[in-house]
């Protein structure tokens, strides 16, 4: 069995939701896993502002804007009487629940049951849409299965246990449709997965009933090597480690949040991107495979990063410098990127710099504090064991003529990181491409 998801420009109109049943309907049994159609949550969070500043009226006048939306959608997907009577009584009790939701005090909970509302409403039309057409279909609540752990981290357990028998094992062809991002806390209030949201969905699913494969629909021809828009001649990555993943998934790459793939990671389900505007593409494979050892995959960026030098005499041969330095970041709550260390002083990169003043007045307190801004991280992805001798001379080879204020390697197995300025980016980019995948400058 495989997991499908689909975002919520796949489900954004009647057409692509037509053509989402199309790709989908192919005898074969899966789980389909479906986000709100796009727009939706943005103007669900926006219902719960007008509540938060006491504007009951003004959320219930949004509210019908939002269904009005989906009535015109109503009109387009269905061909039969019957199909549009089901959809338009769904949707007309979500919103009633809504509006009956907007009488009551706004809290965490209550704005998570109001956002939630997206994803049963897409499940629930394009459900009615595929009944429409004859096709076997069954609509898994993910509040039956899916949850949080007192953690606050997906119960993999329960979701397996409350799952699994709501599959039916001799229903061939049988297509199943479910809600991304929803679930239940553990104290049975509507909750939701933050980080990856849907995709985290169909990562949790795929691991819970040991799916052959996790695909994952976009409006993306999977990862390139490197940036189209500066870069010419970039290609797909057809396949990508999931360590190698995770690291490009910092630099903005298109690809899943390294939280949210650690489900299938673990389970060894492979994981595939795919372009719902060219379904016949074969997108990007994600699994624990390295199909050859020693090959550099891609190379990605990341702009708005501020580099921190902390010089100190007191640093030599001494114990617990780094951790005071440290400290100072966690009071602050700032996360640290690249970390590069000498015996007198040592350098980090930050992309949140909206505590810097804070921390570089406590920094000052322990050592002298240069700031560099306007910094880029450039990161060179693929299989960069150490004993893989040779890519370090073509990546510095490619870097010869370019200012590079850190270099971070030895961290992980799967990059080689650059900081350089930002208006070094383009020519980093295009010369590291020129020296490792022998594209044009």
């Amino acid at each position: 069995m495989k997991v499908l998801k689909f975002g919520g420009t796949s489900v954004g109109s009647a057409e692509r939701m037509q053509n989402v049943v199309n790709l989908i309907n192919d005898g074969e049994t899966k789980i389909v896993v479906l986000s709100a159609m796009s727009g939706t949550t943005n103007s669900l969070i926006e219902f719960t502002n007008y509540l938060r500043n006491g504007n009951v009226n003004g959320a219930c006048e949004h509210s019908t804007f939002l269904q009005t939306k989906y009535m015109q959608t109503i009109s387009e997907l269905y061909k039969t009487q019957e199909g549009k009577a089901a959809a338009t009584a769904k949707v007309n009790e979500v919103f009633a629940h809504l509006r009956d939701l907007a009488q009551q005090k706004l809290s965490d909970d209550l704005e998570k049951e109001i956002v939630a509302q997206g994803e049963i409403i897409s499940t629930n039309m394009v459900t009615f849409f595929m009944q429409e057409q004859g096709i076997d279909v069954k609509l898994l609540n993910a509040l039956d299965f899916m949850r949080l752990a007192v953690n606050g981290e997906p119960d993999l357990e329960y979701i397996r246990e409350h799952l699994l028998p709501l599959l039916d094992a001799d229903k061939e062809g049988r297509i199943y449709i479910t809600q991304g991002f929803i679930c239940m806390n553990h104290e049975g209030s509507y909750d939701n997965l933050q980080r990856g949201g849907s995709d985290y969905t169909a990562t949790l699913i795929g691991s819970a009933v040991n799916a052959e494969e996790v695909q994952i629909w976009t409006d993306i021809d999977g990862v390139h090597n490197n940036d189209p828009r500066v870069v010419e001649g970039t290609s797909p990555v057809r396949n990508l480690h999931f360590e190698e993943s995770a690291e490009l998934a910092y630099f903005g790459a298109k690809i899943l949040h390294p939280t949210c793939i650690l489900p299938a990671k673990l389970t060894g389900t492979p994981v595939r991107l795919l372009n719902t505007m060219d379904p016949k593409a074969e997108g990007t494979r994600i699994d624990n495979n390295l199909t050859r050892p020693g090959e550099i995959k891609a190379i990605a960026a990341k702009e708005n990063i501020t580099a921190i030098k902390i010089k100190s005499g007191r640093m030599l041969l001494a114990y617990g410098f780094l951790r005071k330095v440290f400290e100072i970041f966690e009071n602050y709550k700032t996360s640290i990127d690249m970390v590069c260390t000498s015996e007198v002083g040592v350098s980090v990169s930050i992309d949140d710099d909206r505590r810097l003043d804070e921390i570089v007045a406590e920094l000052q307190k322990i050592g002298t504090i240069t700031v560099d801004r306007n910094m880029c991280i450039i990161c060179v992805v693929g299989d960069l064991d150490w004993e893989n001798v040779g890519f370090e001379a073509r990546a510095m080879e490619a870097m010869k003529d370019i200012p590079v204020r850190m270099v971070s390697y030895g961290g992980s197995n799967y990059n080689i990181s650059f900081l350089v300025r930002e208006e070094d980016k383009v020519k980093a980019l295009r010369s590291l491409s020129a020296s490792i995948f022998g594209t044009n400058k």
